[in-house]
């Protein structure tokens, strides 16, 4: 099972990467459980209820422009 790395002290809440914490010196634990498991037995099922297995899920996705585009909006915003 995977690793939960980010860590909570216990006694003043301070988040880190250690199991003790770097602010107070008192033990910390995992922040919060994972959001799913990697051996989930259900990942296909729910890849399938979203689509992702079909063939234009690609193009449902979001995109960013291009960096000229990007250069060229911030080039007409400055001026």
């Amino acid at each position: 099972m995977a690793k939960q790395r980010m860590q909570q002290c216990l006694s003043c809440g301070a988040f880190s990467l250690s199991t003790i914490c770097p602010v107070c010196g008192g033990q910390a634990q995992a922040a919060a459980p994972l959001k799913w498991s990697p051996e989930d037995h259900r990942a296909a099922l729910r890849r399938k209820m979203n689509g992702v297995e079909d063939d234009d899920w690609p193009e449902q996705l979001a995109t960013l422009p291009s960096l000229e585009q990007m250069q060229a909006q911030h080039a007409t915003e400055e001026e």
